[in-house]
């Protein structure tokens, strides 16, 4: 479940998340743009998701197993796609949703005029920041996923599954930290906020936990089968 050794791409996503902190700081900038950039980081990594699932789709298989139930059925990669879509946006709709109310940065109105506010609200140095966040997620998650050879053999349904035990974590901190921020007590949360995110993306290896948990899934299924 952990890391024993970091590698060069656990210290380049370091020093990416080391980038808000400094700007917080010592550079001024402001916490709550900063933090709206982590809310919006959960939309990049869906994105960079959705590239990855089209790229298996279109290259690969353009069918896998979908399991429901205890039943399986052959689907679609496309389909998978948009059940990823739908529920993974729900989870993003929550937590922006949830960090809008409790940080008060836009006022009540229209859903789609609370979302229309975001690249204003994000400023110079929230932009800059999401560039950052967008090149990195992009570059490092589709080269590694590519090089590596995983898009040759990963199922669909764990790539599906993929993000989600880093966002969860990631939801809780940034719901928990919305809170923090209407005590002005910005930079000590983005200090903490930081430091658990480093902690769980480069310690955690979700990878090895996906496999556990696959693995167990099939020997439920074999022993369903056997009884």
């Amino acid at each position: 479940m952990f890391k024993r050794a970091l590698t060069k791409r656990d210290f380049l996503l370091i020093v990416v998340n080391l980038i808000p902190l400094y700007g917080v700081w010592f550079e001024g900038w402001d916490a709550k743009q900063v933090f709206l950039v982590y809310c919006l980081e959960t939309v990049i990594v869906g994105l960079v998701n959705i590239i990855k699932m089209a790229c298996v789709t279109i290259f690969v298989k353009p069918t896998d197993v979908w399991e429901n139930g205890g039943s399986t059925t052959m689907q679609s990669g496309w389909f998978f796609i948009f059940f990823f879509i739908i529920h993974y946006g729900f989870f993003v709709f929550i937590q922006t949703q949830i960090f809008f109310g409790v940080t008060g940065m836009i006022p009540d109105g229209s859903m789609l005029m609370r979302y229309s506010k975001i690249p204003e609200l994000l400023g110079p140095n929230g932009r800059l920041l999401l560039l950052i966040f967008v090149a990195y997620y992009t570059v490092e998650n589709v080269s590694s996923f590519f090089n590596s050879g995983v898009y040759k053999t990963i199922s669909m349904g764990r790539l599906m599954f993929e993000p989600y035990l880093r966002i969860f974590v990631q939801q809780i901190v940034v719901i928990l930290g919305s809170m923090f921020l209407t005590f002005g007590a910005g930079k000590i949360f983005v200090l903490v906020f930081v430091v658990v995110k480093i902690f769980f993306e480069v310690y955690v290896n979700f990878g090895r936990y996906m496999e556990i948990a696959e693995k167990r899934q099939r020997m439920r299924e074999e022993r369903k089968k056997n009884n």
